[in-house]
């Protein structure tokens, strides 16, 4: 299964592990709740996917790559406890708690969250001393004499032995009592999430055109060469950062990234090209409705590599309309809500002023408890403290009526709306120019077909354009679709 199918199966395993019957007893028990045993090769998102499941089902997450502990950090040290048995006194050995239990008990007091995920990766490449450790782990949930609190789920991660030459295997006894999911590096799966994530443009339109070179394990004289996800994910942050300082990004930083000779050559040939292709072209004045008269004459002599890249960069110039329209939406939505409260509350006959300042504070605590349990990432924080300071600017003078005081706090909602409205609209007018572009340029081309697929598939331009209307889009991608059944219905005749 790929990375995307795995996400979902621990999420409905996450559902079922916790969902408890009419007297608030689980409905499995957890004895019966069997950890779940991710395999796959690394830098492929095992780590990310658990960090978006505790986030998405609001419970609490423990990672620990487990290869940076000892036996002692895992276990717990060892310490002489006296017990009597039969009436003689005896010395017990015991330990004290497990670092890795402790953390869970910390996280539950910290967020008071009593549910969670354990994640423990490179499970199978812990040291000999660890290993049966790590078997009593899986097989009985506890490590030392300690168990794992109720309510938290175990997910354990590791590496086949082909990309990890330390791996150990698991033998019958240990795999009769997971559930094993094999994991596979699926281009078109990281893509989405690539998206999700506005990955650097020039990384997505060149894995677009060299997806071998997306997740490549080779080894010869000279020892192993890779290229991972993880690889192209880091190395896009750094170029986001790189080209905002204006730093150059050459073959020499790329393969500290890309640990693949080829790879690393063949990329920065071609993101040279990319920037070369952005400012030769006239990406921003394209869209703005300015095409250089040469500019066509360029693209119909051009090879399909660069008819692509150009492609590429078009919906990267696009995609930033689209977030500042979602941006803008997001604090108007927001606001929107906030005020209908407000206005539901002065109906019922509240003072103006004392009722919007309490409002005010309710939505920041609650805001504030959601960043205590870890369920609100620093970007969220930081959109909502952007919201609250605008809200602070807009809160109503003393002594006012109702009606004047809802008029105070509505006006700078107004000049937000308006400034949505105007994003809007800049949006759809460069959406209209670049489909000019791409009609003169390629008309019915497969470059067409390319451009209106990615519309589709990017969540800022797909939710967009569901909300606002634009003929040759629809057209299109009617087109695309019916062109599609009919492939689909040729394949089935030819069976």
């Amino acid at each position: 299964m790929n990375i995307k199918q795995a996400k979902e199966e621990i999420k409905h395993t996450v559902m079922a592990y916790l969902a408890k019957d009419a007297q608030g007893e689980y409905r499995i028990p957890a004895i019966r709740q069997r950890p779940i045993l991710l395999m796959g090769p690394p830098g492929i998102g095992k780590t990310q996917i658990m960090e978006q499941i505790a986030a998405e089902c609001k419970i609490g997450l423990v990672a620990y790559t487990i290869t940076h502990h000892t036996r002692q950090s895992a276990v717990g040290l060892p310490m002489i406890k006296e017990e009597s048995f039969e009436g003689k006194t005896y010395s017990v050995t015991e330990y004290t708690m497990s670092e890795i239990i402790a953390s869970i008990y910390r996280k539950m007091k910290k967020t008071g969250q009593k549910e969670g995920i354990l994640f423990i990766d490179e499970i199978n490449c812990v040291s000999e001393t660890l290993a049966p450790t790590m078997l009593q782990f899986l097989q009985c949930k506890t490590f030392g004499n300690q168990a794992i609190p109720e309510g938290w789920l175990i997910v354990a991660a590791g590496n086949p032995p082909e990309y990890n030459k330390s791996v150990r295997d698991f033998d019958m006894v240990t795999l009769d009592r997971v559930r094993y999911l094999n994991i596979e590096a699926d281009y078109k799966v990281w893509k989405e999430y690539a998206r999700e994530k506005h990955l650097h443009n020039a990384i997505l339109s060149y894995l677009e055109l060299r997806q071998k070179n997306f997740y490549r394990v080779e080894a010869d004289v000279d020892g192993i060469r890779f290229v991972t996800a993880r690889g192209w994910e880091d190395l896009s942050n750094l170029m986001q950062v790189y080209e905002e300082m204006d730093l150059p990004v050459d073959e020499g930083v790329i393969r500290e990234f890309i640990h693949h000779e080829d790879v690393a050559e063949d990329a920065a040939a071609y993101f040279e090209l990319y920037r070369k292709y952005r400012d030769d072209y006239g990406i921003t004045d394209i869209l703005a409705g300015r095409i250089r008269p040469e500019t066509f004459a360029r693209i119909y002599a051009a090879a399909f590599d660069e008819r692509l890249s150009v492609v590429n960069l078009l919906l990267d110039g696009l995609s930033a309309f689209f977030v500042k329209v979602q941006e803008k939406k997001k604090i108007t939505d927001n606001w929107y809500e906030f005020l209908k409260e407000y206005q539901r509350h002065l109906k019922e006959g509240e003072a103006p002023a004392d009722c919007y300042q309490a409002l005010l504070e309710e939505k920041m605590a609650m805001v504030e408890a959601e960043k205590q349990a870890e369920l609100c990432t620093k970007a969220q924080a930081a959109g909502w403290e952007q919201i609250f300071a605008l809200w602070k600017e807009n809160m109503p003078d003393k002594g006012l009526d109702a009606k004047e005081s809802f008029a105070q706090a509505k006006t700078g909602f107004d000049i937000q709306r308006e400034a949505l409205e105007e994003s809007e609209q800049d949006a759809s007018d460069a959406l209209e120019h670049a489909f000019d572009f791409m009609e003169q340029a390629f008309e019915d081309g497969e470059e067409m077909v390319v451009f209106v697929t990615e519309l589709t598939l990017s969540p800022e331009a797909a939710m967009f354009l569901a909300e606002h209307t634009c003929d040759r889009y629809m057209t299109y991608n009617e087109q695309l679709l019916i062109g599609k059944r009919k492939r689909e219905l040729l394949s089935e005749l030819k069976r």
